[in-house]
């Protein structure tokens, strides 16, 4: 996981450098800028990527409240402040922690591995899951992958079922169902009782019938809203 970048907004010298400190003995933690202000901070913000703030309240011309009122899209934050009563105004503000100063080094990395673990979690949310494209069908006494791209058609031989590609067909001892459970629904579509499609591969269709590369596969009676709804 890439390191944390953190801002902080502070106009006390002491509690500036504890807080710089702390952050310089936690790995994932990277300190881009220290700011007295909540303005300049703020500008600060419009022209960077920040994943956490370190926000005191009492600040020169903007309040941290107020402050953090006007962000669009905040940052995770963690306040920093004497003042315990600002406490549920915070929590309002969906800020992740709220440090009491003084506060110990033990306490301040509980509240910015909750940074870390909340940070961690949306990773793994917006990571794309790996998109299966293929399948391994039994042929007589071999696994052979066919890649749903390359599927034409499925069709039903009574227990037996043959998958025709546009490399080759391929006879294996299976039910439509257990196959077409296997499939994509977006891809593959069932038109008939015995036969599975690959919608990607539709030429032409009437009420009746499918062609899907050149080949004639009919429409089952209670098939025919599944062409319809293509």
């Amino acid at each position: 996981m890439s390191k944390i970048r953190c801002i902080i907004i502070e106009d006390e010298p002491l509690a500036a450098k504890t807080l710089s400190d702390y952050i310089s003995q936690v790995p994932f933690l990277e300190l881009l800028g220290t700011f007295k202000d909540a303005i300049i901070a703020s500008d600060y913000l419009r022209g960077h990527v920040i994943d956490l703030m370190f926000l005191d309240i009492h600040l020169p011309k903007l309040k941290g409240m107020p402050f953090l009122k006007t962000l669009i899209n905040p940052p995770a934050v963690i306040i920093t402040t004497a003042y315990h009563q600002y406490a549920l105004e915070g929590y309002n503000l969906n800020v992740t922690d709220y440090l009491l100063k003084p506060y110990e080094f033990e306490r301040f990395l509980v509240a910015v591995t909750k940074v870390k673990t909340a940070s961690a979690v949306k990773l793994k949310i917006s990571e794309p899951e790996d998109i299966k494209d293929f399948i391994f069908i039994n042929v007589q006494k071999k696994k052979v992958k066919v890649s749903f791209a390359d599927i034409v058609y499925i069709e039903s031989q009574r227990e037996y079922i043959k998958i025709v590609t546009t490399k080759a067909e391929y006879v294996s001892k299976m039910s439509t169902n257990e196959i077409e459970s296997l499939l994509p629904e977006h891809i593959f579509k069932r038109v008939h009782r015995s036969f599975i499609i690959s919608i990607k591969r539709i030429d032409s269709y009437t009420a009746d019938i499918v062609e899907v590369n050149g080949i004639s596969i009919p429409i089952g009676r209670g098939y025919k809203d599944v062409i319809e709804n293509l």
